[in-house]
């Protein structure tokens, strides 16, 4: 029973450390787009306007690191994995509040540690221009994204990566969004 307990605070810890560094994502030379490369751009708006932010327990943890750029670049390599050949992609994240928060009532020294529960899943707003070969616009639109049930398909304790929900939120929108191709809508 100890030994689950203490796999269960070791992936506790882990989800609360989205990535190496102390990259402060709200710094006025902090980037808000990927630089552009292939078919499918991804920007983002001013992160201080995120809920993950603004309703932060430990604002402080939430703004550092790379979890932001990292959520755009796994955005862009499904995107373009899933792109019908010549069509583009421009997606503008709005709004982002990851799965987890941090509970510091808890117990002292844990207001760092990110807990996962059913009552905080991840939501995503996600601005997107869909073009043809042509250049044309052909859907454009807002979409709010989320995953209420995280929890009943989540990977084993092994898996490590902080931004697995998030990341099978997107795959799964991802799926639904580009599925059909243009000419059928």
């Amino acid at each position: 029973m100890h030994a689950k307990l203490t796999a269960f605070a070791l992936a506790l810890a882990l989800a609360g450390c989205a990535s190496s560094g102390g990259a402060n994502m709200l710094s006025a030379d902090a980037p808000r787009a990927l630089p552009d490369a292939g078919p499918v751009g991804v920007a983002w708006a001013d992160p201080a306007t995120f809920t993950e932010l603004r309703h932060s327990r430990n604002r402080w943890d939430s703004e550092r690191g790379s979890w932001l750029t990292d959520l755009a670049k796994y955005m862009r390599k499904r995107a373009e994995a899933q792109l019908p050949a010549g069509e583009r992609l421009q997606l503008t994240i709005v709004d982002i509040d990851r799965a987890g928060d941090y509970e510091p009532w808890r117990h002292p020294g844990q207001q760092d540690i990110r807990i996962i529960r059913d009552i905080y899943p991840p939501r995503m707003t996600v601005q997107y221009k869909r073009f043809d070969a042509s250049g044309a616009v052909v859907a454009e639109g807002e979409r709010k994204i989320t995953d209420p049930a995280f929890l009943v398909n989540a990977a084993p304790f092994n898996d490590t990566d902080p931004l697995r929900y998030e990341k099978r939120m997107i795959d799964s929108w991802l799926r639904r969004e580009l599925r059909e191709p243009v000419a059928a809508r």
